[in-house]
């Protein structure tokens, strides 16, 4: 039978056989085309079949190389840019004979400064995406990858002579006010924004007019980082403070042509850096970045300082597991000094003072 699909779950298999001039030559089939349209599933039947008819006409064809790999590889263009010296290095090589051990040590030798994160989200991440849409597409073979583990990072660190994973200062009511006195109205509402709301920087700074519902006290923030576009409550006062400010039209630094009016102001997530740096300096406060600022100010402020249970603190925050932001954005704030003084703190006895017995009457 050739070729047919059927729909499991949300997702269309395909089952049959593969067959040229009315035989079968591959198969048979029970798999899942990991298309959840028709249309897609579809896609793939045609793609594999044409595939498994070229094998059979004129046999397997030579392995092909990561730079084959590249051409059929949809990158944005922070990838491609990543992607760079990886194609430089190991462009010729056979997929087949590219392991995750020569992935991971291409850190060294492209980055010989970066930290084992960096070599990990900048040239493993991008080359096994390649890799395996690769397979995806084509059946070349699938790679996985283990990560670098706590030793190697170690030992990269001392390498480099800096730690990675520094951990991070969460912004407190106290910082935020203090910040907000030295600030102009717009960085003082958008320092506000996301320490009430958790928005990372770059749902912040695209905010425009039409995001507002005042009626609501609703905010409509893009989608980022796997999760979509939602409409987010503030507090009746952060919203009068929103529509104070006179929507402005940012300059694109690349084309040098005006954007679209914004709320805050910035025409992208970098733009606040110096002028917050400035700000903080006035107002005599160490620096804080939008993230630590925002983002794990609402989570350790919620649950750290205010007892506000994991669960509910992470779905306010819209962080789809309460585990990631417990184990990154929720920072302890006891002094460790004052941890250990308290198993020398003396216990308070019970009052051991005894009322005297009464005497018993001598006989007579």
């Amino acid at each position: 039978m050739p070729l047919q699909i059927y729909k499991r779950g949300r997702v269309y298999w395909a089952k049959g056989w593969v067959e040229y001039n009315g035989r079968p030559i591959a198969g048979p089939y029970r798999r899942s085309t990991k298309a959840s349209t028709e249309a897609g599933a579809r896609d793939w039947i045609n793609r594999e079949t044409e595939l498994q008819i070229r094998r059979h006409v004129v046999g397997d064809e030579p392995s092909k190389a990561f730079s084959d790999a590249i051409m059929i590889y949809n990158a944005s263009p922070k990838t491609a840019k990543q992607l760079i010296p990886i194609v430089q290095e190991i462009g010729d090589m056979p997929l087949g004979a590219i392991s995750g051990a020569l992935l991971k040590g291409l850190g060294p030798k492209l980055k010989p400064k970066a930290s084992t994160d960096t070599w990990w989200r900048e040239i493993v991440t991008p080359a096994s995406a390649v890799i395996n849409n690769a397979h995806e597409l084509e059946g070349t073979p699938l790679i996985r990858v283990k990560p670098y583990d706590k030793f190697e990072r170690i030992a990269q660190d001392k390498r480099r002579g800096k730690l990675s994973r520094v951990e991070r200062k969460p912004a407190d009511k106290e910082w935020i006010e203090a910040f907000c006195r030295a600030a102009d109205p717009y960085n003082a509402a958008l320092v506000r924004f996301m320490f009430e709301t958790a928005a990372r920087i770059d749902q912040a700074v695209s905010i425009e007019p039409d995001d507002l519902r005042p009626a609501e006290n609703k905010v409509r923030v893009k989608a980022q980082k796997g999760h979509p576009e939602s409409w987010i409550t503030v507090s009746p006062q952060m919203m009068d403070e929103l529509l104070e400010l006179p929507p402005k039209r940012p300059k694109n630094r690349k084309t040098g042509k005006l954007m679209k009016p914004r709320v805050f102001g910035y025409g992208s997530s970098t733009g606040y850096n110096t002028r917050w740096k400035t700000i903080c300096k006035s107002a005599g406060i160490p620096y804080l970045s939008a993230h630590p600022a925002g983002r794990h100010g609402f989570f350790t402020g919620l649950v750290v300082r205010q007892g506000v249970d994991p669960v509910t603190a992470a779905k306010a925050g819209r962080w789809s597991d309460p585990n990631l932001p417990m184990r990154i954005y929720a920072h302890a704030e006891t002094d460790e000094a004052d941890v250990r003084a308290r198993f020398r703190t003396n216990h308070v006895q019970p009052d051991t003072v005894q009322t005297p017995k009464s005497k018993k009457p001598k006989k007579e």
